[in-house]
């Protein structure tokens, strides 16, 4: 897995560190990359000190699991790579996962008769719950970006 962030130069001045900022991973469209996703993410909001209570970071690692299986499982023919977005700003955390697969994917009713396909329901009522957002976004090369912004703080803070 790949891991690009904003990482000040040894030579610049001493500063205290913020917790915000924008990092990217990139990973193969494999199962063993849903928890390398995970870890990855959890591990980036820790060393930024990122100021979220566990429930909310639980809830996020939800998500990114939920989003990299979906991308890995329906895209994976066409997008051989995925990409997690992580960005971090003074009252939200955004994660995307991004896939060249131009399939739109939805968010499935309740059918307790099927085994799965209730990931991007289950992304929507925690992103709900916690006062966020989530969308879906078509990419400029035909491909998507699903998304979802949870706030830091008080619900209704505006997104990133």
């Amino acid at each position: 897995m790949e891991i690009c962030g904003s990482v000040p130069p040894d030579h610049a001045p001493a500063r205290p560190l913020s917790y915000e900022g924008v990092w990217r991973f990139t990973a193969p469209a494999a199962e063993a990359s849903v928890p390398q996703a995970r870890h990855a993410v959890r591990d980036l909001l820790h060393r930024q000190g990122v100021p979220a209570h566990d429930d909310l970071i639980h809830g996020l690692l939800v998500i990114v699991s939920e989003l990299v299986t979906n991308a890995v499982r329906h895209a994976a023919l066409l997008s051989p790579e995925v990409a997690v977005e992580v960005a971090v700003g003074a009252e939200w955390i955004r994660v995307s996962v991004e896939d060249n697969h131009p399939y739109r994917p939805k968010a499935l009713e309740t059918d307790y008769d099927r085994a799965g396909g209730r990931g991007l329901l289950l992304v929507r009522e925690i992103t709900r719950e916690a006062g966020g957002v989530c969308d879906v976004e078509q990419t400029a090369n035909g491909g998507k970006i699903v998304w979802a912004a949870l706030p830091l703080g008080p619900h209704g803070a505006r997104p990133l």
